[in-house]
């Protein structure tokens, strides 16, 4: 059923190694080894779902994420991103996506969903939208939180933006977290919120490490700026965040109570 997607990884496995890439994973028992399971995961590189694939693949899991709809252009990528059942977002009518995300659940899949609906240009976890725990709450399907960082130096936004880094050696951190069971009657917003701070929480613990920070007196655009990097600051990167009206504003992260 996932000979495509075997093949993928398998694409994925030798870009890595080629560029001495090492993707380190946590937590990867909160993340179960088979049934339907939500990934909820900050964005803040083009290859997150790579790497975050890379730590799943450890569990056996297939997860299938939800993507922005125009990759699914005429031509073999959108051929392979159909066999490997991912599902194609349209911001204006996300309906479809949410009915097939549902569907893919009741199958006992993985879905993989970057709630921020974009790449943060601040690095912090920005507005959330509503959807990862919406499916969580009528589906009954285990809400994992995860954490990526350590990408966004190899190709991420910018202003303006920078063309990929082929560095060698990159390390990048995946964090699945224990996961979350969202009640029936929960509330969407409050959920959501609560999702913010965890994800927060947990990103910027990964940023902390010594691992990941810059060295004394480097121009750091890929490191936030209240942890003292030189990546826009969340007022600045509000002009060029494309973030959908209906997403939950945050509670969570620097510059709020």
């Amino acid at each position: 059923m996932d000979r495509v997607y075997r093949g993928v990884n398998a694409l994925g496995r030798l870009a890595l190694r080629a560029l001495d890439i090492t993707v380190v994973p946590t937590g990867l028992g909160n993340l179960p080894t088979s049934g339907p399971v939500i990934l909820a995961a900050n964005h803040v590189a083009y290859p997150d779902f790579v790497c975050i694939e890379k730590a799943a693949i450890e569990q056996g899991r297939y997860v299938r994420f939800m993507t922005r709809y125009d990759v699914w252009r005429p031509g073999p990528l959108a051929w392979a991103m159909d066999r490997m059942q991912h599902i194609p977002v349209d911001r204006d009518s996300s309906a479809a996506a949410y009915l097939k995300a549902r569907r893919l659940l009741a199958e006992g899949e993985a879905v993989g969903v970057f709630p921020e609906a974009g790449i943060s240009y601040s690095y912090t976890v920005r507005s959330l939208m509503r959807g990862a725990v919406a499916l969580a709450r009528e589906t009954g399907a285990p809400l994992v939180p995860t954490a990526v960082w350590g990408s966004q130096r190899i190709y991420s936004v910018g202003i303006p933006e920078p063309a990929p880094d082929l560095t060698r050696g990159r390390r990048v951190d995946i964090v699945y977290g224990p996961p979350l069971q969202i009640r029936p009657d929960a509330d969407l917003v409050a959920e959501t919120e609560r999702l913010g701070h965890l994800l927060t929480t947990m990103v910027e613990a990964l940023q902390l490490m010594p691992e990941h920070r810059p060295r004394p007196g480097e121009h750091a655009t890929w490191y936030p700026a209240h942890l003292g990097g030189h990546a826009p600051t969340r007022e600045v990167a509000a002009a060029y965040d494309v973030v959908p009206s209906t997403a939950v504003p945050p509670t969570w992260g620097p510059g709020t109570a």
